[in-house]
């Protein structure tokens, strides 16, 4: 992750509620037409194990 989106990141995580929703609106109408190439099978897993792991800490501290 480059220095810049980090500090994206960073800015978003500062952002209220309605803030959060309007950029992530904004940024989906700019990315849905963008052409990637599709994933493969193992960056498909390689990221859903990013998510769960991400997801399990989450539930560690909120409990």
């Amino acid at each position: 992750m480059t220095a810049l989106v980090q500090e994206l990141l960073n800015t978003f995580d500062r952002l209220t509620d309605s803030e959060r929703l309007d950029l992530v609106l904004e940024i989906l109408k700019r990315t849905v037409y963008l052409d990637f190439p599709p994933l493969s099978d193992e960056d498909l897993a390689l990221n859903a194990e990013g998510l769960f792991l991400e997801l399990d800490e989450q539930e560690a501290v909120h409990d």
